[in-house]
């Protein structure tokens, strides 16, 4: 059974280019992750790209922006040059930050990354969900002295995944090394709101239509 009574939605991340984004979309994305300048990890393209792409991206296709910085002013920023319809915060922000992003971008949907590291990442992701309007649960670690903040294409423990889906009441996306060998097995532990994926649909760092298709073959199975 999926939580709220429906297929979870798909986010193809780490899209590079117009024809990925056609590509994701026809095959029946929800949303799209356009990836901003990252300390490390694939698909980072130029804000003036994120922006070409975005506007093209047709309603009620979301537009994800994944932005690294962690103050609002450079968030604000950063959303001012790419014009998505949500942020995604890959790195931790003060509380009192969200309620400048909201004041400043109304109408914009903030989706807070927690990478779950342990059972400390429930206790995260709980006061997380207080202030984002979504949190996207992924395999990276923001402690090493190269932060990684997504795309690692490594899983993470799904039962802690679980237990912080039935901690909070916001939406919940899942993310790291999701395939379409192992979506159904997420979906089935987890139960989340939607799953997010890179690297599990990409060859040499291309969308790849088969794995794509496969994928949501998967998806159709649950």
């Amino acid at each position: 059974m999926i939580r709220h009574g429906h297929k979870p939605h798909v986010k193809i991340c780490c899209i590079s280019s117009i024809q990925e984004a056609h590509t994701a979309i026809q095959q029946g994305a929800s949303a799209l992750g356009l990836v901003g300048e990252m300390p490390s990890g694939p698909g980072v393209i130029s804000d003036t790209l994120i922006r070409e792409i975005a506007r093209l991206i047709p309603p009620p296709i979301a537009s994800f922006l994944l932005t690294s910085h962690t103050t609002p002013a450079r968030i604000l920023q950063h959303h001012d040059r790419v014009h998505t319809n949500t942020i995604q915060l890959v790195d931790a922000l003060a509380p009192e930050g969200y309620q400048q992003l909201r004041e400043a971008l109304p109408g914009i949907k903030l989706v807070q990354v927690v990478h779950v590291l342990g059972e400390e990442s429930v206790e995260e992701a709980q006061q997380a969900a207080e202030h984002a309007d979504a949190i996207l649960l992924d395999s990276g670690n923001p402690k090493l002295p190269v932060k990684e903040l997504g795309g690692t294409g490594r899983i993470h423990d799904w039962v802690i995944s679980r237990k912080i889906r039935e901690s909070i009441s916001k939406p919940l996306f899942l993310a790291g090394g999701l395939n379409a060998d192992n979506v159904r097995e997420a979906i089935e532990v987890v139960q989340p709101f939607g799953v997010d994926l890179c690297s599990g649909v990409r060859t040499n760092g291309l969308l790849d239509p088969y794995k794509l298709e496969k994928f949501f073959e998967a998806i159709e199975k649950v």
